[in-house]
């Protein structure tokens, strides 16, 4: 095939194209404006009743609130989250602490050993 007819291939091929887009488009305004036209407001009306009327019948949530399940659960979760948080912040007050001590100790050496003889008097006192 030489260079001319591939081009012209080509260029078919796109005319090809956008003729179905153009297809494609009418017939999407074609259906969007008989969806339109089908939804009268009895036929709405209609719709919400069953709709509801189905989500009455199988509401899960409702049954398990019954129960007291859901009530538990947030309750579990809730107590394993604040578990979670109360760990990590005293493992992070150890640490302060920890570096509190050796900062000390570096800058007078005399008053950490006095925090330590006090803190261990405090620990022995009832």
């Amino acid at each position: 095939m030489s260079f001319k007819k591939l081009i012209a291939k080509v260029e078919q091929a796109e005319h090809a194209l956008e003729a179905q887009e153009r297809a494609v488009a009418a017939d999407w305004r074609q259906l969007k404006g008989s969806w339109k036209d089908m939804w009268t407001p009895g036929r709405i009306i209609v719709a919400g009743l069953v709709g509801g009327f189905l989500i009455a019948r199988t509401d899960p949530i409702r049954g398990l609130a019954r129960s007291g399940g859901l009530m538990q659960l947030a309750t579990t979760l809730t107590s394993l989250l604040t578990s979670g948080i109360a760990k990590s912040a005293a493992s992070e007050a150890e640490h302060a602490a920890a570096s509190a001590e050796d900062i000390a100790a570096e800058v007078a050496p005399d008053s950490a050993a006095a925090m330590r003889h006090a803190a261990q008097t405090e620990s022995v006192e009832p």
